[in-house]
């Protein structure tokens, strides 16, 4: 792929696909003569050209620039290997032969080496046709030996012990370590790995070496290797002495030494919660679970007779209530926190001098309707992506456009130009944040810790670059207010294909990548592509889920990097280290295999000091979500997540295999020859010959390598069988993954890679296939693979079925948040948000995937199920709650109460079950570090949320599951006036203000008329009214953000909400008014006997 091919667009099913603009100037030609300038890296003269008028290139596994004159030095009187990689250099065209090149069947055939033939030659092997008839035959041999019909022999490219020396008469293919794999019988056998190396997962078959000969013809006794192997030994008594001095000081000369023990520790490691604070916690749950039962006791046995209807509501709320705390308390019973060691990542997979082994990422962005996600929100998160610390050459960056708008391309076309500038200035200078809207708005000293002289100099021009590409992303959204009647055309004069927004073909723009990424210091950059999927009248297109589905199989077929990082768009990257900090667990050799996904918190910008909506959500992400970790992981929240590829296409994790059993040799033989062959029986028995059989998809950790992953594949099948059934391998995979040859390759590499020798156009017409309209359909997307469907949360239910398959995900917290973004601001947001996600957990508790009856039998713990459970059924607790913040005020309406008069054991109940419910919050916070503020903002807007949004969200949900009635949600807006926190207090119409208005204005009256009527009936009714009042104000308080927004802003706040909210409330007063009117409690004049006879 290349930043210069221009707009892509097509439609796989109308069989179209159209290069809408080309820039002139790029392609690979002018890339490889930019190559050729490159100067030679050992005498310093330019490299030059070849024969065929190309550059020159000595090596072919790492292209070191050297010319021909040193090139051939090397291989005549040197180490005959490239100075960077150490890999044996190959006899080129024209250059003479040296002692140790290879020949193939004794004949020097010059033609055939050097790939001017059809079976050497790339030309065929790039072609489409040929790669997917290998792909149909199982063959994965993508331009590098293809079919034996096709393709000539080829000679393994390994190391060998010899260092390619060729020993008298053994061929270079049946060498010693050879994998038998490569060497196929006669020559021509079938090369199935894609990779022109040995693989090191791959089973390696030694190979007998001749005994006639000595070792040292093999590398072995030879004086190097006698020099290794003193070495090494020494190496290790030093290591060995060093261990059991206890770490003293070692004056040694090896500096390897340390590095080398220190590269072998764990990259992370669990830090349990202390025992002092964490134990405390554990009993107080233990003690407040025996006071809920002696509370529950007394209420059910202690019913009120003159209120037995308020009595039983409130039970049947109360017993509610406990059970949603217990889903919601003992997934929190094992928290623990992680640390991650960056310094052993970086001594293991990224040193100084030496190519990076760390794994590529891919970055997914979404956005929709850049009128509520603003492109400057979007364009500072693709800086920081593009300017994030790790390998240039390991990330790519997709940008799924959903809303197929031209603003987003061309502002993304801007930020492709601005970020040439603002990456090597971030780099240069390891800013924190990389995104430049945050980086240029810190209140801090920008000069600390700063020693270049001409930081202060690049910083003002940095920020001036800055300021005219914001200039520049404003004209173009003042540009797009209005749209032509025409429709919006591109420069060329072409019309945008995106001009309908439910009909327009795929669109793919590669802005960075490859011949036209580099900075203005001429370093490479990231790629970025632009992604716009193909939508069409008719098709079901699943919104955020289907669109992220779409940038996994165009990733695939791209790049196809393991591991995928997905972001919405106003979430930047605050740390630059964070994808290493994933990494320490991904590729951590202990526990990486196990791992689907990293969950970082979401940490936000722009939220008032107070907090006054709850919009950081501490208490889940710093609560919560630790517990969960001590389980089996944290739930996937939508955004700032690290994924395993592979988890997202289906796959079971892999099986820990356990140590063998060990046996008693005290019992007779007898016995255990019985217990033995009562097993053998069973054995024998439940599993017959015909059902021996390979699973792909749910034990493929069984085949961990993807050239064996190639489906059922009976045993001892012969080999013409064993072809028909890679052919009906590949169509079970085609019927899973879809129709499209190239990607369902792609699955099969479980550490990725793309194939070689696919050429761009076959890449990008592969691509607008994989992001079809159609492609879905009939396949396992949405239902076992990638993004799940079925809920407008699809987050929940994607991590939901990763960790039903047997995963286990990890929740990092660095020190400096990793990721940033931008929450509501107003009220009426920030509900229309937990409305959503709300009836995305009703839609959830409806469908088969519900966690109450889906998963059991599989990888799923109980305590993990909890968790899942509690969040589908949390928005249910509405309807509890609502009637229970009505009952004081029906209590101080009607002068009834709930409970009958306590006793002195009952008073001791009630203190006891509300001392353990602040001691429980008291304890949360002291273990978890959560302040007391952020408790206290998250219990008011759990009534808040739970009397308006969850309400609501029932009711929308059983509307569309029992009426089909679907709920249309408009996207969050992101962004705010110039000043700040201008909108916390605005009130945009909405339905889910008028429950907690009403429920305030009720407990006002009612509290007012509690007052009233105990001055009307004197100092005894005072008692019991305490009662009363006290659960009033407890209603009032955890309503006073909403209360305060109401009246915050008098001329903001909508009429009709006032309106149908005194009106509801003037109902209930007059209801009450015509029942219990203000009167004293008696029937008449009380009558008394005096003792006198009247008649």
């Amino acid at each position: 792929m290349e930043a210069s091919a221009g707009l892509v667009a097509g439609s796989h099913n109308r069989n179209e696909l159209v290069v809408i603009r080309r820039e002139s100037g790029g392609g690979p030609g002018a890339a490889r003569r930019a190559d050729a300038q490159a100067p030679c890296q050992i005498c310093g003269d330019e490299v030059g050209v070849g024969f065929d008028g190309e550059p020159f290139v000595a090596c072919n596994e790492c292209a070191f620039p050297v010319c021909r004159a040193c090139y051939e030095y090397e291989r005549r009187e040197g180490s005959q290997a490239c100075p960077q990689c150490r890999t044996r250099y190959k006899r080129l065209k024209g250059c003479p032969r040296v002692a140790g090149d290879e020949e193939e069947d004794g004949v020097d055939d010059i033609e055939g080496e050097f790939g001017l033939q059809q079976g050497g030659g790339r030309g065929d092997a790039d072609d489409p046709q040929l790669v997917a008839e290998a792909m149909l035959r199982a063959q994965m041999s993508y331009g590098r030996g293809g079919d034996a019909q096709h393709f000539g022999a080829a000679v393994p490219n390994v190391p060998l012990l010899t260092n390619g020396q060729m020993v008298d008469d053994i061929p270079p293919e049946q060498h010693a370590l050879v994998p038998s794999y490569m060497a196929g019988a006669g020559g021509g056998g079938k090369r199935i790995h894609p990779l022109p190396f040995a693989d090191p997962s791959l089973p390696v078959q030694p190979r007998s070496m001749d005994p006639s000969k000595d070792l040292a013809a093999y590398g072995y006794g030879s004086v190097a290797w006698k020099e290794r192997m003193e070495g090494w030994k020494q190496k290790q008594e030093r290591m060995q002495q060093l261990r059991n001095e206890g770490g003293g000081d070692w004056d040694g000369d090896d500096a390897d030494l340390p590095l080398m023990d220190e590269a072998r520790q764990p990259l992370s490691r669990k830090v349990p919660i202390s025992s002092s604070k964490i134990n405390p916690y554990r009993m107080i749950i233990i003690i407040r679970l025996v006071v809920l039962g002696f509370f529950f006791h007394y209420r059910v046995m202690h019913p009120v007779n003159d209120a037995f209807a308020l009595w039983l509501i409130s039970v049947i709320c109360e017993i509610w209530f406990a059970m949603s705390w217990i889903l919601d308390q003992f997934p929190k019973w094992l928290p623990i926190e992680r640390e991650t060691y960056l310094d052993r990542l970086s001594l293991r997979f990224d040193k100084e001098g030496r190519p990076s082994q760390l794994a590529p990422v891919d970055f997914f962005v979404s956005t929709v309707d850049p009128s509520k996600e603003p492109p400057l929100v979007t364009a500072n998160t693709v800086l920081s992506i593009l300017a994030v610390d790790y390998p240039v050459e390991k990330v790519s960056c997709y940008v799924s456009d959903d809303g197929a708008a031209m603003l987003t391309f061309e502002a993304l076309s801007e930020t492709s130009e601005f970020a040439k500038k603002w990456v090597p200035f971030c780099k240069k200078f390891s800013l924190e944040p990389r995104a430049p809207e945050w980086y240029f708005q810190q209140k801090i000293d920008y000069l600390k810790d700063k020693v270049a002289a001409s930081f202060v100099r690049e910083r003002r021009a940095m920020k001036r670059e800055y300021e005219e590409f914001k200039v520049r992303i404003n004209a173009l959204v003042a540009k797009a207010q209005k749209v032509p009647e025409e429709g919006w055309t591109m420069q060329d004069g072409s019309p945008w294909p995106g001009n309908n927004v439910r009909d327009h073909p795929g669109m793919i723009q590669v802005f960075l990548g490859q011949s036209g990424g580099h900075d203005v210091d001429g370093n490479e950059l990231p790629r970025l592509v632009y992604v716009s999927r193909e939508k069409r009248p008719g098709y079901n297109h699943h919104k955020k889920a289907g669109a992220m589905n779409a940038l996994v199989r165009v990733s695939a077929v791209l790049s196809n990097a393991p591991y995928l990082l997905n972001l919405d768009c106003d979430h930047y990257i605050n740390n630059s280290k964070a994808i290493k900090e994933a990494m320490c667990f991904m590729m951590d050799p202990l526990v990486g295999k196990k791992v689907c996904y990293v969950q970082f918190p979401q940490r936000f910008d722009g939220i008032d000091r107070h907090d006054r909506y709850a919009n950081r959500n501490v208490v889940f992400f710093d609560i919560n979500m630790k517990g969960l970790d001590g389980i089996q992981g944290p739930i996937y929240v939508g955004t700032g997540c690290v994924f395993r590829r592979q988890a997202l296409y289906g796959y079971d994790a892999p099986k820990t295999k356990k140590p063998p059993s060990r046996t008693c040799n005290c019992w007779p033989k007898w016995c255990l020859c019985c217990c033995c062959s009562d097993r053998k029986n069973k054995k024998k028995t439940s599993k017959p010959k015909t059902d021996k059989k390979k699973r792909l998809f749910f034990k493929k950790a069984e085949n961990p390598s993807p050239a064996y992953a190639l489906g059922e594949i009976e045993e001892g099948v012969p080999g013409a069988e064993n072809e028909k059934a890679g052919i009906v391998n590949q169509q079970k995979l085609e019927k899973k993954f879809g129709q499209s040859s190239v990607f369902v390759a792609s699955t099969l590499l479980e550490n990725g890679g793309t194939l070689k020798s696919a050429s761009p156009a076959s890449l990008l017409k592969e691509a607008i296939h994989v992001i079809s309209c159609g492609y879905e359909d009939k396949t396992d997307w949405g239902k076992e693979i990638g993004w799940i469907y079925g809920s407008i949360t699809e987050d929940i239910l994607t991590g939901f079925k990763m960790h039903c398959h047997g995963w286990r995900s990890i929740y990092c917290i660095p020190k400096r948040p990793a990721f940033k973004g931008s929450a509501p601001l107003n009220l009426s947001d920030r509900l229309h948000q937990v409305l959503r996600w709300a009836l995305g957990s009703v839609e959830i508790f409806f469908s088969k995937h519900c966690p109450l009856w889906y998963g059991y039998g599989g990888g799923l713990k109980f305590l993990e199920r909890f968790s899942y459970i509690n969040s589908i059924v949390y928005p249910w607790t509405s309807v509890p709650l609502l009637a229970y913040c009505t009952l004081p005020a029906i209590c101080l309406l009607t002068g009834k109460f709930i409970t009958p008069e306590l006793t002195n054991v009952a008073s001791i109940w009630f203190m006891a079950l509300f001392i353990c419910i602040a001691v429980t919050g008291i304890l949360e916070m002291r273990w978890s570090g959560v302040a007391i503020d952020d408790w206290w903002r998250n219990e008011q807007f759990w009534v808040i949320g739970g009397v308006s949004a969850h309400l609501f969200a029932i009711f929308q949900g059983l509307l569309k599951v029992l009426a089909g009635i679907d709920t249309s949600f408009t996207v969050t807006s992101k962004a705010g006036d110039d000043e700040e926190f201008s909108e916390l207090y605005t009130f945009k119409w909405t339905t889910l203000l008028i429950a907690p208005t009403t429920l305030l204005l009720l407990n006002f009256i009612g509290v007012v008329a509690g007052i009233s009527n105990a001055i009307n009936n004197g100092y005894e009714s005072w008692g019991p009214l305490f009662g009363k009042l006290f659960f009033a104000f407890w209603v009032i308080i955890h309503l006073y953000p909403f209360l305060k927004g109401l009246v915050g802003r008098q001329n903001r706040t909508p009429t009709i909400v006032i309106v149908w909210s005194i009106l509801l409330a003037s109902i209930f007063s007059l209801l009450w008014v015509r029942i219990d009117p203000f009167l004293a409690k008696s029937d008449g004049p009380l009558l008394e006997e005096c003792g006198l006879d009247c008649n």
